[in-house]
């Protein structure tokens, strides 16, 4: 499941479901339309983790749920807390960073 937050809620999000993986990114960041599409294709082939998308200057109590300077940033949190984070272009590395939360 993909969701892009609409209200600075993330948190509540995060909460309510066990396996969570966030894209902090901005509307003029080329790396991050770059990898939305990556990121879209991870949440296609995993079930049972909700993906959310996240503007990172809209939503600043979002941001502050994990360290994000510099985007894009991916944030994998499990169970209510940030358990890794990357800030990458790489689709590899982030693919590394959701097996965090699957291999469980």
């Amino acid at each position: 499941m993909i969701l892009e937050l609409e209200n600075d809620n993330l948190k509540e999000i995060i909460d309510q479901n066990k396996k969570v993986v966030v894209q902090y990114s901005a509307t003029w960041c080329g790396n991050c339309r770059i990898m939305k599409p990556k990121f879209k294709k991870e949440a296609s082939e995993n079930e049972g983790i909700t993906f959310v998308l996240a503007d990172a200057e809209k939503f600043p109590e979002s941001r502050k749920l994990a360290k994000v300077d510099n985007l894009p940033t991916f944030a994998v949190f499990e169970n209510g807390e940030i358990k890794n984070q990357v800030q990458t272009n790489k689709h590899d590395v982030l693919k590394d960073l959701i097996s965090e939360i699957t291999s469980n």
